[in-house]
């Protein structure tokens, strides 16, 4: 069978290179370094450098937070437990105002009614509601729900409140409740907030309203210009002191000096601001405060930066250490690799909460820091120990490694210049994601109360979320904020120590 053959025209060929001489071109784009190649692969994994934002977030938040708030971990107020986040931002909205929305019977909204309309400091924000049959609909103000408590002061205390007044025209004091007057159940005596007439009824206590459906006040008072009880008087008054011939008293005397009643809220001002002079010039809690009265927003970053500062610490222990014996047990191998691996077996067998409580009993509970630290680091080298081991017995029979002990390298040289730098990108990622494993770890022993951290001025994250978990339903503000900020750490650092994987792979080095 003939082959039908075409003939290409000579003229349609040319040589590549013309001359007869082949020379080696510039490079057309500048060489980069390790890191730089690594640092461009990381920045084109949008999830990692998300990640990495949360992080930095979080950790400026934990270090910056405490210097931006009056409020210390060891601040507590027994009064203002349990209140609700606020932010001044929302104030006149309805939304992080500090209120929560109620629906209450007619005698539980008119005891917080009518603390407003005593003192101006509205329980029931604004003073509105909706009626619904016997029931009232309105929002509550989680500041202003204390009302008025009675106190026993000095006087010298009652003096100086006085002055307070007289200084800011602020009314603190208002006028006290014969003890006959007050409530006879055992619950509600001592509840300052009964300014009124009530009866007891159905177990509970009850508001005696006047013909005209109002509460009949039953201050303690004298007649205007009776000589003997000027101390018992105050010097700025409430709206209708001094009418009819009658004079309210704003004290009792007792043993130690006077039994006074004054609106909390404003003599938690007149305390912070004008005695204490801490820097605190009202009650206000971004992230509201616990059940302890603490405000979780500095627990919680006192918590984070402990967390953190705990964790990465430990994490570059435990890579340093781990890496020098993974390093040794894989170049070397044979008998010395049997035998560290003998020794990693045994110490990675004893549990860690064992270790914790032992060290614990024999150190006690002051030195917490350091047995958590003491714990972690004994067995938390041995994963970062088997990652360099599982790298070096991959790379130290490829034939760069060969050339090198060929040409005479010491095996030092070939363990850190040779051998290491290609092991380097596991060994990152292992500690970035060694950190959220200590610091969730550290959170699981505080939470279950094996380790105590809220001494010396130091609280955790789990020890906020254990002591809020009694109040889930009822405020859940008091755990949702440490259970995000967990959240959220974790699942950064995941996205992060992969992007770090990625990044620091030699294999992907110049794949774009």
């Amino acid at each position: 069978m003939e082959q039908n053959i075409q003939s290409i025209p000579k003229e349609k060929f040319t040589f590549v290179q013309s001359n007869d001489l082949m020379h080696d071109k510039k490079l057309a784009t500048k060489p980069r370094s390790y890191m730089a190649d690594a640092f461009s692969r990381f920045c084109k994994n949008k999830g990692s450098i998300v990640g990495a934002l949360v992080i930095i977030f979080l950790l400026l938040y934990a270090i910056i937070a405490p210097f931006c708030t009056p409020y210390t971990v060891l601040y507590k107020d027994t009064y203002l437990i349990k209140t609700l986040p606020k932010c001044e931002w929302f104030a006149n909205t309805s939304f992080w105002d500090g209120c929560e929305e109620k629906t209450l019977n007619k005698e539980t909204f008119q005891y917080y009614y009518y603390m407003g309309e005593e003192t101006g400091h509205n329980a029931v924000k604004n003073q509105e509601f909706v009626q619904n049959g016997k029931m009232y609909t309105f929002r509550l103000d989680s500041y202003h729900s204390t009302g008025c408590i009675y106190k026993d002061v000095e006087e010298s205390e009652y003096e100086l409140i006085q002055k307070y007044q007289d200084e800011t025209g602020i009314q603190v004091l208002y006028p006290i409740i014969p003890r006959n007057k007050r409530p006879s159940s055992v619950a509600d005596r001592g509840n300052a907030n009964y300014y009124y007439e009530t009866t007891m009824r159905n177990g509970g206590t009850q508001i005696v309203l006047d013909a005209n459906g109002n509460i009949k006040p039953v201050y303690k008072s004298h007649p205007v210009g009776m000589t003997g009880n000027d101390n018992y008087t105050s010097r700025m008054r409430i709206k209708g002191d001094g009418e009819n011939g009658v004079e309210y008293e704003y004290a009792l005397p007792n043993d130690t000096g006077y039994n006074i009643r004054v609106n909390y809220y404003e003599y938690y001002i007149f305390q912070h601001s004008y005695v204490l002079k801490d820097g605190i010039t009202k009650p206000s809690f971004l992230f509201g405060t616990t059940e302890g009265g603490q405000d979780i927003f500095t627990c919680l970053a006192s918590g984070a930066l402990f967390s953190f500062a705990f964790a990465i610490s430990v994490a570059l222990v435990n890579m340093v250490v781990g890496a020098i014996y993974g390093a040794i047990e894989g170049y070397y191998g044979g008998k010395a690799d049997l035998i560290m691996e003998r020794i990693s077996d045994i110490l990675s067998a004893i549990p860690s909460v064992i270790v914790i409580t032992l060290l614990q009993l024999h150190m006690g509970a002051a030195s917490s820091m350091i047995v958590l630290f003491v714990a972690f680091f004994l067995t938390g080298w041995i994963g970062m120990a088997s990652t360099t081991r599982m790298q070096f017995y991959r790379y130290k029979n490829q034939e760069y490694v060969l050339a090198a002990r060929t040409l005479g390298a010491k095996d030092s040289r070939i363990i850190w210049k040779h051998i290491f730098p290609n092991a380097l990108g596991t060994l990152v990622t292992s500690c970035a994601l060694i950190i959220p494993s200590m610091i969730y770890s550290e959170v699981n022993l505080s939470y279950l109360g094996i380790i105590s951290l809220t001494s010396n001025g130091l609280t955790s994250v789990g020890t906020i979320l254990a002591n809020g978990q009694p109040f889930l339903t009822s405020v859940p503000h008091i755990v949702a904020f440490p259970s995000v900020f967990l959240a959220l750490l974790l699942l950064s650092f995941n996205l992060f120590g992969n992007g770090l994987r990625d990044a620091f792979n030699p294999s992907l080095r110049g794949s774009e």
